[in-house]
């Protein structure tokens, strides 16, 4: 260790002031006598007043030039020290910016553990935190303090108010090096309770509002879309919707509010479906608050006001024969035009279809069309004639396919194409997987599914087939395209010689 003396400055220009008075004096005295003998030199000449007369004109142009130029030049920025041989750089100068000076900005100092930070060229991940935290001043304040430490960045927050605290809901990106467990003690030391965390992705990168807006403007284009935006808006949970009269003619027991409700240590959240019934939504892990409970409330307002809405797109196909079909959304609109085309379809394909026959096709089928209970895809001939139904079917936390055509236009690539449709609004709406129910000797069915070229698990019971595929592999797949190209990848076309689709049989109505 090297030891530093320090001098006081006012001390050292006390102890050499009388030495710099008395060399003054001796160059004042010196001064004078080298003029008095120029003066009297010049004097006694022909010209000396004249020159004396010059001399002094000299004199004051050159201090008047000498004031000019150091006033011009006392504005110039200092050059930087030399550093000396082995001395190291020179000290770096204070910064007064609003994000260099702790003074200024008001936040403390902030030192990172290299353990947790790691070091340049570190990757990032974001995650979506959320913590109660007591309603006082400053709680707030010492909970980003604590994250800083770790070095990482508060994207986006929302405040959540509570009758005895807040929850806080973070966006964060950390350091790769920075797991979940230690956001979690550093977040406990700072004050906060009930804390979950999860992995989040680039989507949680848009702004609440503008999301908020989104889903706003799909559920006003799509009946169907409000289960979905309600999972988007409240995270992983399960979407229920219970009608008020079931396709057998049973009353539900189940009722809701106008205004909504909570239960169960507000985990479940009661909502009156504007279609009739009620939707549920449950979510165990992670309590909803009253902001949660606005919005997905606001969200069910704004369905019920704009009323039934299907979009009216439609795909015109070339089957390989040469004959024309349209492909198109269904709603209950369809009922009628559905129920011809069950009294045109044999027993067999009923009966793989539904695993029975059905008591009452017309309340049934208004179930399957309603799009609160999924989406629905109708295939039409050139004629109008409806021949196909392909249902995508919400059940809870997971997503059912179901297949129905009708014999004279079996084996012609229908089926097929309305799974490989149907897959894609699966993936589109987010789902991980989609699943059909089916009898084991139903061959078109596991042909169809298949040709989708995706992980199939299979599980059969006493003659019940059911077949679940992953779209985790699907969805990577259109993700590394769309990053490449920046087009998504196509959906998986089925292969040749699988042309017909066989018939799903439904779970649930």
């Amino acid at each position: 260790m090297t030891e530093v003396t320090v001098t006081s400055a006012k001390r050292t220009r006390r102890q050499h002031h009388w030495r710099r008075d008395l060399v003054e004096l001796a160059a004042l005295f010196t001064a004078v006598a080298v003029a008095d003998a120029i003066a009297n030199t010049i004097a006694h000449g022909p010209d000396g007043p004249y020159l004396l007369v010059v001399s002094a004109v000299v004199l004051v142009a050159t201090a008047a030039f000498h004031t000019w130029w150091a006033r011009r030049h006392s504005h110039a920025p200092p050059s930087p020290p030399e550093t000396a041989p082995g001395e190291g750089h020179p000290a770096a100068p204070r910064q007064d910016s609003a994000h260099g000076d702790p003074a200024v900005t008001g936040h403390p100092a902030v030192h990172a553990d290299p353990a947790v930070t790691g070091g340049p060229g570190t990757g990032t991940v974001l995650w979506r935190m959320r913590t109660t935290v007591r309603d006082e001043p400053g709680s707030l304040a010492a909970l980003c303090g604590a994250l800083a430490r770790l070095r990482v960045d508060i994207l986006t927050l929302q405040t959540h108010p509570l009758s005895d605290g807040t929850v806080d809901e973070f966006l964060l990106r950390a350091p790769a090096t920075v797991q979940a467990a230690a956001l979690t003690r550093q977040t406990a030391a700072a004050g906060g309770t009930h804390t979950w965390i999860e992995r989040a992705d680039a989507h949680d990168l848009v702004d609440t509002p503008t999301r908020v807006l989104g889903m706003a403007t799909r559920t006003a284009l799509d009946a169907a879309e409000l289960p979905l935006a309600l999972r988007q808006l409240l995270g992983r949970c399960t979407i229920r919707s219970v009608p008020a009269v079931s396709p057998t003619g049973r009353r539900s027991d189940r009722t809701a509010p106008v205004e909504g409700a909570l239960e169960e240590g507000d985990t479940v959240m009661l909502l009156r479906d504007p279609y009739g019934g009620v939707l549920t939504v449950e979510r165990p892990y992670l309590p909803f608050t009253p902001s949660e409970f606005a919005r997905a409330r606001a969200l069910v307002e704004l369905d019920a006001r704009l009323g039934p809405r299907v979009p009216r797109s439609q795909d015109v196909l070339t089957l390989p024969e040469g004959n024309e079909i349209t492909v198109r959304r269904a709603d209950q609109g369809d009922v009628a035009a559905a129920r011809a085309m069950h009294d045109r379809c044999s027993d067999r394909t009923l009966a793989l279809r539904y695993h029975g026959p059905v008591a009452d096709a017309d309340r049934y089928l208004n179930h399957l069309l309603s799009p609160r209970f999924g989406r629905t895809l109708a295939v039409e001939t050139a004629s109008g004639r409806l021949v196909g139904l392909g249902h995508l079917l919400w059940d809870g936390d997971e997503t059912e396919v179901a297949l129905l055509v009708e014999d004279a236009w079996q084996r012609r690539g229908i089926g097929a194409e309305l799974l490989r449709r149907l897959v894609g609004l699966a993936l589109e709406a987010g789902c991980d997987s989609v699943y059909a129910v089916t009898q084991a000797s139903n061959t078109g069915m596991v042909a169809a599914m298949r040709a989708l070229r995706l992980p199939l698990d299979y599980q059969i019971e006493e003659g019940t087939l059911v077949i679940t595929a992953r779209l985790e592999t699907l969805r990577a797949e259109r993700r590394e395209a769309a990053e490449s190209s920046g087009h998504p990848a196509p959906l998986p076309h089925p292969a040749p010689g699988t042309g017909r689709a066989g018939q799903g049989a439904p779970h649930h109505p």
